[in-house]
């Protein structure tokens, strides 16, 4: 009998820079909770796997710097938060993609200048 994760929650991590690409490998992940990894910088491309993903919370990671083009191939993806996410500089235009996405947050994001064209 295999485990099969829904959700996944990694918070306070004051040291983690990076995530594993094999996080890829948990697809049935319908939520994933990353609260204040402080260091954590991007993201591993592979997370484009996580095609169920409904919640993706990234908040108080301080030293996110952008969200790479991938983030626009989680067409499942309903709740996007990025409270405090000081030096994110921008968001992809693939975000428009996001035909599931019904909540985003960006709350102290002050780095990020404008919202991409192809957010309606």
């Amino acid at each position: 009998m295999s485990l099969v994760l829904q959700k996944f929650k990694l918070s306070r991590h004051f040291e983690l820079k990076e995530l594993h690409t094999s996080i890829s490998q948990l697809t049935p992940l319908q939520a994933s909770n990353l609260l204040g990894d402080y260091k954590l910088k991007e993201l591993p491309t592979s997370i484009d796997e996580l095609m169920v993903l409904q919640k993706l919370d990234l908040s108080w990671c301080s030293k996110l710097k952008e969200l790479h083009a991938f983030i626009g191939q989680l067409t499942a993806l309903q709740e996007l938060k990025l409270y405090e996410c000081f030096e994110l500089k921008e968001l992809p235009t693939s975000i428009g993609k996001l035909i599931a996405l019904q909540e985003m947050y960006l709350f102290q994001c002050y780095e990020l200048k404008e919202l991409p064209t192809s957010i309606s």
